[in-house]
């Protein structure tokens, strides 16, 4: 192998490979799978609303887990530090490059939105995922952990903007952040409790774009929320009916 193709190869590692359309795997009985096959990853350029960089860290004190140790058990359990009701089934390989994830979140009125996630990077500190059409923000979510003033710390950072006109709706009325917020910072402290640590999560919010991307408006028609709405009705009828 050449030079070169020894320096591309470096620096692909831990990258997933640019797919066209998504393809989820199979998720089990009773779970929702919409809003995932067929639709394009959705980067920061595709969505609607302001762009925004949040991040929540919390510091793993007196805990002797290095961050790469941090990282292995997140990757291992990441599912299970979500705040209870909401879910996310991975592939059997787990948190790996080009792995398709489908989600289902618990939403006001006890509806089920379902989406889903790539893992479109990750190595022995840190992995990323990237939103679908449809889900509530265009963006990527990076997770990591780190040393910092003699303590590993775990970190989530979210770089963001709302998918289409109703969501971001949703975050210029507040609620839509404060959920993210309160997601992400239960996360956290389950992370933290796991190793021990009773933490506290500091968060910074930084508006990095205020402007909205008209062009970008018709991501409503791909809102997984409505569609999730839409679906519980079906469900129920071919469950009632056995179909």
């Amino acid at each position: 192998m050449s030079d070169q193709s020894t320096s591309d190869t470096n620096q692909n590692a831990g990258w997933a490979k640019p797919v066209d359309k998504l393809k989820s795997p199979g998720v089990p009985s009773g779970a929702i799978n919409l809003n995932v096959d067929g639709r394009r990853l959705s980067g920061l350029s595709a969505g609607f609303g302001q762009m925004w960089q949040k991040t929540y860290k919390i510091r793993l004190s007196g805990a002797s887990a290095s961050p790469q140790e941090v990282i292995s058990t997140w990757k291992a359990n990441f599912p299970k530090y979500w705040p209870k009701g909401n879910d996310l089934y991975v592939p059997l390989r787990g948190i790996q490059p080009g792995e398709v994830g489908v989600i289902n979140l618990t939403a006001p009125g006890g509806l089920k939105l379902s989406t889903g996630i790539m893992v479109i990077y990750a190595d022995d500190t840190s992995f990323s995922f990237m939103t679908p059409q449809g889900h509530m923000f265009a963006g990527m979510i990076t997770f990591s952990s780190f040393e910092e003033d003699g303590s590993t710390v775990a970190q989530v950072q979210v770089l963001i903007r709302a998918n289409d006109p109703i969501y971001e709706i949703s975050f210029r009325l507040g609620f839509g952040h404060q959920a993210e917020d309160v997601f992400w910072q239960g996360t956290l402290s389950n992370l933290a409790q796991s190793f021990g640590v009773q933490g506290h999560v500091i968060q910074q919010n930084v508006l990095v774009d205020p402007r909205v991307q008209w062009k970008e408006a018709s991501n409503i028609w791909q809102n997984a929320g409505i569609r999730s709405a839409l679906y519980m009705p079906v469900a129920l009828v071919r469950r009632l009916f056995g179909k």
